[in-house]
């Protein structure tokens, strides 16, 4: 096929920061690839507005984040489909908090499967396309918690801090290749990963669910506000233009002053 645009993967898309992200990237001209977990009525529903909102391809793929094979998959048959990928966004993650000697393995396996190793695959799978085509745009979703610790949160913290050291890797690998990698490192975002932990961090601290929320989650956060999923979006689509060409290797926070302490 002839094409007019980019073309976006963005992994873990069906609600949330990455969502956001694919909406932004596609109200900016690119055809985007939506990933993840939901409902398929739901995920149809965001598949089919993304192209009747900003008149972009927009095709779901259901490849699991935590086996190699299928994120292979994915990234084929985007070429296939689109005839490149031009922008990848690393954002599938998901969240298990417990303490150290209390974590069941299987959830330490699957973090740092989907959270980490997913974005290993993706990479290894669309560089080679995006090398031969000159030009690409990798972006990594990490977190506050690629540069801080919290107790209770041994894999995520450990898989965001691998995030972070991944992104700077690939950057000096293709920094003479016109690919920028970068990492964006969001504080608290009132997501439903972040809704889904509040009991857990209730039960592990002994808190009621107000006390998680102003105590826990925005005690750090300076602003005492949750960051929103369109700041995320806009700073991931400002990484993608020719004005960031010379930003790769960046972790670059969003997170209400949380990591100035």
């Amino acid at each position: 096929m002839t094409r007019t645009s980019r073309v976006a993967i963005v992994t873990g898309s069906t609600s949330g920061i990455g969502l956001a992200i694919a909406r932004t990237l596609a109200q900016q001209g690119a055809d985007v690839v939506l990933n993840g977990f939901g409902q398929p009525d739901a995920i149809e529903k965001e598949r089919a507005g993304i192209e009747a909102e900003f008149g972009v391809r927009a095709v779901y793929s259901g490849a699991d984040m935590s086996k190699g094979d299928e994120i292979a998959a994915m990234v084929a048959q985007a070429e296939t489909d689109f005839g490149a990928v031009d922008i990848l966004v690393n954002n599938a993650g998901i969240q298990y908090v417990s303490a150290i000697e209390e974590f069941p393995v299987e959830k330490w396996d699957q973090i740092i499967a989907i959270n980490l190793s997913s974005a290993f695959h993706t990479m290894r799978a669309a560089i080679p396309g995006m090398k031969k085509k000159g030009w690409g745009r990798i972006i990594n979703t990490a977190s506050a918690h690629s540069l801080v610790a919290s107790p209770f949160k041994a894999a995520y913290v450990a898989a965001k801090h691998g995030i972070a050291g991944l992104t700077k890797t690939a950057a000096l690998e293709l920094a003479t290749h016109k690919i920028t990698v970068n990492c964006i490192s969001p504080g608290y975002v009132w997501t439903p990963l972040v809704e889904a932990q509040i009991p857990d961090t209730m039960k592990a601290r002994g808190l009621t669910r107000e006390q998680v929320i102003h105590d826990v989650l925005l005690q750090a956060q300076s602003t005492k506000e949750f960051v929103t999923v369109e700041q995320v979006g806009a700073l991931a689509a400002f990484l993608c233009t020719d004005a960031a060409s010379q930003i790769t290797g960046a972790n670059i926070p969003v997170d209400g002053g949380w990591t100035a302490h």
